[in-house]
């Protein structure tokens, strides 16, 4: 399951980029605004409009919602099973975060851009009890061109997309927060950002996106 933490992300979407149909069924559920996870992890409100054409998809793992402004957001919540409460116990927060990054998130999206690398990461100790944010290139990795390249096809020069990634462990879950930086794509020529401002911004939109979720104790098994 852990190993298609990326595949779900770039299903999802890739399955918003084209529109959710109106029948589309939810494994969570969706009531006054407010995502609940299908796992029970953790709740939230929905951060994108319907009006402004918002969509949310998901599976039993992976949520993502998107809106037609250049909004993407995906969270994931995998369960923790003997080997990963073994990991966790035996590494410590930062070096499990580190591990769990770096053995299932980016292979994954290696997958679909081969050429992806992680252009900078580093550890928070004092945010969501300790948590990993990593930035990440991809040549051609876009999901803000219709269709989505991934690394193939066109354009001549594909755009490089970038990625941020905010990794942290709560309630026997750990959660992976994912949003592209559509801006990088979407103003061509007039985009000037620095690296330091692309982070900042990507880091502000993911702890935005942390804040806003309620996070669910597990139900305890009789």
């Amino acid at each position: 399951m852990l190993r298609t933490i990326a595949l779900a992300i770039w299903a999802l979407a890739s399955l918003s980029c084209r529109g959710q149909d109106a029948g589309t069924a939810l494994a969570g559920t969706l009531d006054g605004g407010v995502y609940t996870s299908p796992t029970g992890a953790f709740k939230m409100q929905v951060p994108v409009l319907a009006a402004l054409g918002g969509v949310v998809h998901d599976t039993d793992n992976v949520v993502t919602f998107r809106d037609g402004y250049g909004l993407q957001i995906s969270v994931g919540a995998f369960a923790h099973d003997a080997t990963q409460k073994w990991e966790l116990s035996t590494r410590g927060t930062k070096d499990y975060l580190i591990y769990f990054f770096g053995t299932y998130v980016l292979p994954d999206f290696r997958r679909f851009c081969p050429a992806t690398r992680i252009e900078s990461a580093g550890y928070a100790p004092d945010l969501m009890d300790g948590c990993l944010f990593t930035y990440i290139l991809m040549p051609g990795g876009t999901m803000f061109e219709s269709p989505p390249v991934f690394g193939q096809g066109f354009p001549a020069i594909p755009p490089v997309a970038k990625r941020g990634n905010m990794v942290f462990v709560r309630n026997g879950f750990t959660f992976v927060i994912s949003s592209e930086l559509s801006e990088r794509v979407t103003e061509g020529s007039h985009y000037s950002m620095t690296t330091a401002q692309e982070n900042a911004l990507l880091r502000s939109r993911l702890v935005d996106v942390a804040k806003k979720m309620v996070f669910l104790a597990p139900v305890q098994q009789k």
